[in-house]
């Protein structure tokens, strides 16, 4: 039976998906999004970590739940000739195939992008590694903590004069799954303007040095090597994170002297002379920042921030993931989308961070079952009658 047409501007693009853990699966997540059919192929021999995670039933594993809405599943013995003859012929019906599984495991299947083309000459491919698919590191295999480490993330968040903190682990995760989601739009629509497939190699680790800017070439113009150093700013200051009343904490930006006289103001800070310019605060920046703690611990975070939002003074309390989660404009843009699974029935997760009009993609299905779409794509899409499904089931080609 063919799926519900869900809209949205990559509907009628079919996305055969090899992707493990976090930073594949979120690629796929925003294909999925933007309305392409997504089908990750799985086995009960090859599963995804994240189904496992943490020990619990592979169909209600939290974080695989959280970043598989709208992706179909469909089984399959790779190990078996069978079942990768099967998966060529899912190939001949896709439009585009991603990976993120080890160096070499693509070719060793014969899933190359030269076998590809000689299935689909239009195939598009992208492969998302540690270091890329060539050169003298491609062998290497890590996580995210270990692509913001190399990446010279790592080395530049933390607290001035302290070891580097690093940052959350999935920082490098996401951001390569959203590079890989665009790059595969800009490969469709190429394809569209010249019916020219493309290989795409992306290294997990470029993905996340590009975040880091102006820092990467930072010695090769000043001499001075970036070091971490919390919350100062070149341009601002103060610019930093100041305690509040119950634990809460508020953020602050001052740009120019008028925003300055307006925080001591409302602060009731020394104004000192020194401290009208840029220059003469900076200097003197870890004794504002202590200044400025002592008057905002007692207040109220949020009233705090409008009065000096009131007064042009930039300041928002800091909020937390229960914050965010129970935040009426997130909820009334769609920010928070209800989803629907065979196991926990309606449940949140986090949409996409766009609204399109007309043609926004129909967002309502949760993470598959393991296999939930056998019948569909060996059925619907490959045209096999289902004794023959029933037999590769019980020869565990379908696994």
């Amino acid at each position: 039976m063919p799926l519900p047409q869900r809209g949205g501007p990559l509907s009628g693009v079919r996305i055969l998906a090899f992707t493990k853990v976090w930073a594949g699966p979120y690629a796929g997540k925003y294909l999925a999004q933007l309305g392409a059919e997504v089908i990750k192929v799985e086995s009960m021999t090859n599963l995804d970590e994240m189904r496992a995670y943490g020990g619990v039933d592979i169909d209600a594993a939290p974080y695989f739940l959280s970043i598989n809405q709208e992706v179909l599943s469909i089984q399959v013995n790779m190990k078996t000739p069978e079942g990768l003859e099967l998966v060529k012929q899912m190939v001949a019906t896709s439009d585009v195939v991603i990976d993120n599984i080890r160096q070499g495991a693509m070719e060793r299947s014969g899933l190359d992008y030269d076998s590809l083309k000689a299935i689909k000459p239009d195939i598009i491919q992208l492969s998302l590694k540690m270091w890329g698919t060539e050169g003298p590191l491609a062998y290497q295999t890590g996580y995210a903590p270990c692509f913001a480490a190399l990446a010279g993330l790592n080395y530049l968040v933390g607290h001035e004069g302290e070891v580097p903190r690093g940052m959350n682990i999935r920082y490098g995760d996401s951001t390569a799954g959203a590079y890989a989601a665009l790059a595969i739009v800009a490969a469709l629509h190429h394809r569209e303007s010249s019916g020219e497939g493309q290989f795409i190699d992306l290294s997990a680790v470029e993905a996340m040095t590009s975040l880091i800017g102006d820092s990467l070439l930072a010695w090769s113009v000043t001499g001075d090597v970036p070091q971490a150093d919390g919350n100062y700013h070149a341009e601002m200051c103060p610019h930093g994170v100041y305690p509040c009343a119950d634990g809460e904490w508020l953020s602050i930006a001052v740009d120019g002297e008028d925003e300055w006289a307006a925080l001591c103001g409302e602060l009731e800070l020394d104004a000192a002379p020194g401290h009208a310019s840029l220059a003469g605060r900076q200097a003197d920046r870890h004794a504002i920042d202590a200044a400025i703690a002592t008057r905002t611990v007692t207040r109220d975070a949020s009233q705090l921030g409008e009065t000096l939002r009131a007064a042009g003074v930039p300041a928002f309390r800091s909020q937390s993931s229960i914050d965010l989660c129970s935040d009426d404009l997130m909820w009334s843009r769609g920010g928070y989308r209800m989803v629907t699974d065979h196991r926990t029935g309606s449940r949140p997760i986090i949409g996409p961070p766009w609204r399109m009009t007309p043609d926004e993609a129909q967002i309502e299905r949760g993470a598959p079952l393991l296999g939930e779409h056998n019948d569909y794509v060996y059925g619907e899409l490959l045209g096999l009658p289902p004794g023959d499904i029933a037999d590769l089931i019980a020869r565990k080609v379908i696994d």
